[in-house]
């Protein structure tokens, strides 16, 4: 399971956490970039000693600022809250009056107070489907076949193309793919595009930086036009460069 499936199939609570632990594993992961720390093991930092999970809370404040920091910057497509939403959490997660905030985004009391009874009425509204859909699977008794792929956490769009179920993801790159896992041609439909880059993506690590020669020697072992296959991955949301290219990595 990947990164963004994990994300995807997390409890709420694992999700405001930023972390799950696999019992089978004994590993702490964290759900923002994959980082491991093995239960059992003690941790140093600086002169200090941590266990695997305090450790972990150390690793997503220092690499990720907060979870809250995380999840607010997230696509618009998975929190479903506009810009000034966002904004107004991001002011009011920091502790601000509403007359405070209002100052801060230049309005009024009303209009804060406003925004709070708004965003107090998606969070019942939330629930509510979470509950639904929650009755609505264990109603089911589906096999593989029905089931959806996560989808990669910083695409940057979600629609239809990514209404996609493990048995056409296991079709298209067994089709796409030969036995040495070249492929064949690089599609032209939307759908089997998506598939053909998340397991393209699966050749580079979380949390490494890759220069754009790198990136090029990897894909070229996949698809011998590899400019092409690159500039998808960051197009489509899966990689991200500095501005100068002189760096690339896997986006969380």
């Amino acid at each position: 399971m990947d990164i963004s499936e994990m994300f995807w199939t997390s409890s709420v609570d694992d999700i405001k956490r930023g972390y799950v632990y696999d019992k089978k594993k004994e590993l702490y992961i964290c759900l923002i970039c994959g980082k491991t720390y093995e239960n059992g093991v003690i941790y140093k930092r600086a002169e200090n000693l941590y266990d695997a999970n305090k450790y972990m809370q150390i690793h997503i404040k220092n690499n990720h600022k907060s979870v809250f920091d995380y999840l607010i910057n997230m696509s618009k497509a998975y929190t479903g809250i506009t810009d000034m939403q966002k904004q107004f959490l991001m002011l009011y997660e920091s502790g601000l009056s509403d007359k405070e905030i209002a100052e801060k985004m230049m309005t009024s009391n009303s209009t804060v107070r406003n925004y709070r009874f708004k965003l107090k009425e998606k969070e019942k509204q939330a629930k509510v489907f979470m509950a639904i859909m929650d009755i609505m699977e264990e109603n089911r008794n589906k096999g593989d076949e029905d089931k959806l792929v996560g989808i990669h956490k910083s695409v940057t769009m979600s629609d239809d193309r990514f209404s996609i179920t493990e048995e056409e993801e296991r079709n298209i790159i067994k089709n796409c793919f030969d036995k040495n896992n070249h492929l064949k041609d690089f599609p032209a439909k939307e759908k089997k595009k998506i598939i053909v880059l998340k397991h393209i993506l699966k050749n580079f690590k979380n949390e490494e930086q890759y220069t754009e020669k790198q990136v090029n020697l990897i894909i070229k072992r996949i698809y011998d036009d590899y400019a092409t296959v690159r500039r998808a991955l960051i197009e489509y949301g899966f990689m991200d460069r500095r501005d100068d290219c002189s760096a690339y990595w896997v986006k969380n």
